[in-house]
């Protein structure tokens, strides 16, 4: 097979196979000297640990009972900069906010490896009284210390990592027992960093889904969770589920059989449906195709991840709106947000608020379905359509392997992603909202899109732009992606005025 160049810092050319266990314990030896703190990781302690650990705390065990159960669980975003902070937050959002799964999210310079820097950050925030970082930085702390966050709560952690260089995070967080870990090679290269490689990214995530792997062969499972939000604004279901059968393909390949997938709420509810009902068929579809008939794979939807409104009921309603798509869509779980979104870190209280607000929209659409709806299924059948020709020609440039062909891909911007901050990738396919809200490509870029849905994406934003009075072109695109956040008076102006 033909495989790419290797960097020079990479003793095997790229490819989708599981790396060699020797290989491995090298690259893990280099890894965990880089901080002092890498020497606490012992692998046969943790194991015992985790293995040690009751059901209820273990993040794979509640996500395989709520799946079963039919059940939406409710999980946070929250980081503050010392471990007493973390530790306030954390028991805040579990007994107040009533969290199912107990997040810690790192700070700016531990998602890239600035640990000296984040040092700095832990002492001005003793100073101050207050965090002075935007989350934990759990690689300072070590896995012993780190660990005292764990054993304050009674529920399954999870790490929100937000980094495309997630090794000694994935070692720290996983010895000191968290059970899931969030981040991919793919989305989250192409979300947050400019002069990562596309290749740099999938080599780090195959790392930590090879921890993820070995911790399995000991007999610990572990979750892995794919982030798909993306750039943060809008994103059609169809990229979003092909980033994540790409980030599913590649952690299975390391031998991850826990893996779930995040989609971001577009906010319009029979699409938002249709994309977790299909994010989970056309996965598995791939997955299976691969060789993986054994993945777990529960779905988490995310509320709205683009701009919010300052007017706090405004954000309210966003949030309660969220719970309801995430259960009718049949979500496993849910990511929330406050009502301090568009200020900056809400404060444990506002976090908590936003928890109990989306569980109890998720309790009165608990028994809603959209199944049997024309418009639905019509939806569904969309997104198929423009998910299999991207991933088929993703998987033919790499002759079979999916890291390979993905590079490529990205190259010659036959997968796009709209507004990406990183050079690898072309930017040029733009989304917008038609007529009815769904999200629709305004422009394919590159993307191999069949052009009957193509033109059935422009017969309907079209529809929009006659009925708005706005040209046909970008500026659909540039009034798609800051309406929500709007005054209500803007949004919906009184009949008289």
């Amino acid at each position: 097979m033909n495989k790419l160049t290797k960097p020079l810092d990479a003793r095997l050319p790229l490819a989708a196979d599981q790396i060699p266990l020797d290989e491995f314990e090298r690259m893990r030896r280099e890894n965990l000297a880089r901080w002092p703190t890498g020497a606490e990781v012992d692998f046969d302690e943790a194991v015992a640990y985790h293995q040690a650990m009751p059901a209820h705390k273990r993040l794979p065990v509640v996500m395989r009972k709520a799946a079963a159960e039919g059940r939406c669980l409710t999980q946070p975003r929250g980081g503050f900069g010392t471990l007493e902070l973390q530790i306030e937050l954390m028991r805040e959002l579990e007994s107040t906010g009533l969290a199912d799964i107990v997040p810690t999210t790192t700070d700016s310079y531990t998602r890239n490896e600035q640990w000296a820097k984040a040092g700095h950050g832990i002492e001005e925030s003793r100073k101050a009284g207050r965090s002075m970082l935007n989350g934990f930085p759990m690689v300072n702390y070590g896995p012993r210390q780190t660990r005292k966050l764990i054993e304050a709560i009674d529920r399954p952690a999870i790490v929100l990592s937000g980094t495309s260089y997630p090794k000694l995070t994935a070692e720290v967080g996983y010895a000191a027992g968290f059970t899931g870990y969030l981040g991919s090679g793919l989305a989250y290269t192409v979300s947050y960093t400019k002069e990562t490689t596309i290749e740099e990214g999938i080599r780090n995530y195959q790392y930590l889904d090879r921890l993820v792997a070995l911790y399995a062969e000991h007999g610990v499972e572990l979750h892995r969770r794919q982030p798909g939000f993306l750039t943060g604004t809008n994103i059609p279901p169809s990229i979003a589920i092909i980033t994540g059968i790409v980030d599913a393909l590649l952690a299975a390949h390391q031998g991850v059989r826990d893996y779930g997938l995040e989609l971001a709420q577009t906010l319009h509810l029979v699409q938002d449906a249709a994309a977790i009902r299909m994010s989970r068929i056309l996965t598995q579809e791939y997955l299976k195709r691969s060789g993986f008939e054994d993945v777990f794979m529960p779905i988490t939807s995310l509320h709205w991840m683009g701009a919010w409104p300052h007017d706090e009921a405004q954000a309210a309603a966003l949030m309660a709106y969220g719970g309801t798509l995430a259960a009718v869509s049949g979500a496993n779980s849910i990511t929330t947000k406050s009502k301090h979104e568009a200020f900056g870190l809400p404060t444990p209280g506002a976090n908590a608020e936003g928890l109990r607000i989306t569980r109890m929209a998720i309790y009165l659409a608990r028994n809603v379905r959209l199944d049997s709806m024309p418009e639905f299924q019509r939806e569904c059948d969309m997104i198929r359509r423009e998910v299999e020709p991207v991933m088929d020609k993703i998987l033919e440039m790499g002759d079979g392997d999916v890291a390979v062909g993905t590079v490529r891909a990205i190259e010659a911007g036959v997968l796009d992603i709209p507004w990406s901050p990183n050079r690898s990738v072309k930017s040029r396919v733009i989304p917008a909202r038609d007529a009815d809200g769904y999200f629709r490509i305004l422009s394919p870029g590159l993307m191999p899109f069949p052009k009957d849905v193509l033109a059935y994406h422009e017969e309907r934003l079209r529809r929009r732009a006659e009925k708005e009075n706005i040209p046909y072109g970008e500026e659909l695109a540039v009034a798609s992606v800051y309406e929500l956040s709007d005054p209500l008076a803007k949004l919906m102006p009184r009949v008289f005025e």
